[in-house]
């Protein structure tokens, strides 16, 4: 397995604690849930840093985990975290041009693995009903304690509606105060008619500035 070294983010004493009360729901879930796709309804709620800082917290637990970033329109994986190296990843596996153990990679964090999204491909859809996006996570649910994955914005893209029916179970991120109930709503029902559980929501970037001693956003999490 090939490694890669990544460049981790500041964070502050809150969003850790955010992180670790999600990742203690995800666990108090159930023992059957360990593939999970993490989405959101719009582009830019922040799904791909929680995924990652969720995928993080399990792992510093010493908790085997798996990231597979399936968001292949608009990854921002390798950029925001300072690769400073060629990847190959899940779109070149979907196309038959790589084997499953050459896309995933080890990281310089300990219990935490990494399938990048690749290059762009143009009929992601397509991809994602194939039995090679299956037999993927059929097969790392073997290997890992956890399996997530960062996929599209089920509200604007089929892909993570596709891609549900292979999880145990789905998380939501809303950013507060940019989509509507109506809205998360219907991506709720999208989600549970493939047949995965939806788990809960994250409820991303609250201004909490106004008379709070707390910093500028808040991270947290509600079951529906």
């Amino acid at each position: 397995m090939r490694k890669v070294q990544l460049t981790m983010p500041e964070s502050d004493q809150r969003f850790d604690e955010a992180m670790k009360t999600l990742r203690t729901n995800i666990q108090f879930s159930g023992a059957d849930i360990r593939t999970i796709m993490m989405t959101s309804t719009e582009p830019n709620e922040g799904k791909s840093e929680i995924t990652f800082h969720t995928a993080l917290s399990f792992a510093n637990t010493g908790k085997k985990v798996l990231l597979i970033d399936a968001d292949i329109h608009k990854s921002v994986l390798t950029t925001r975290y300072h690769l400073d190296q060629e990847v190959d990843g899940l779109s070149q596996y979907l196309t038959g041009q790589k084997r499953a153990e050459e896309v995933i990679y080890s990281t310089n964090v300990e219990n935490f693995d990494i399938l990048f999204s690749g290059p762009y491909a143009p009929n992601p859809a397509e991809l994602f009903e194939s039995s090679l996006m299956r037999e993927l996570l059929e097969e790392a649910a073997k290997h890992y304690d956890y399996v997530l994955v960062d996929t599209p914005p089920v509200g604007s893209l089929i892909e993570g509606a596709i891609i549900a029916q292979y999880c145990d179970g789905a998380i939501l991120v809303i950013k507060s105060g940019a989509i509507s109930y109506k809205r998360v709503q219907r991506v709720k029902r999208q989600v549970e008619k493939s047949g995965c559980r939806m788990l809960g929501a994250v409820l991303n970037m609250v201004n909490t500035s106004k008379g709070s001693y707390y910093n500028s956003y808040y991270y947290g999490d509600y079951d529906y």
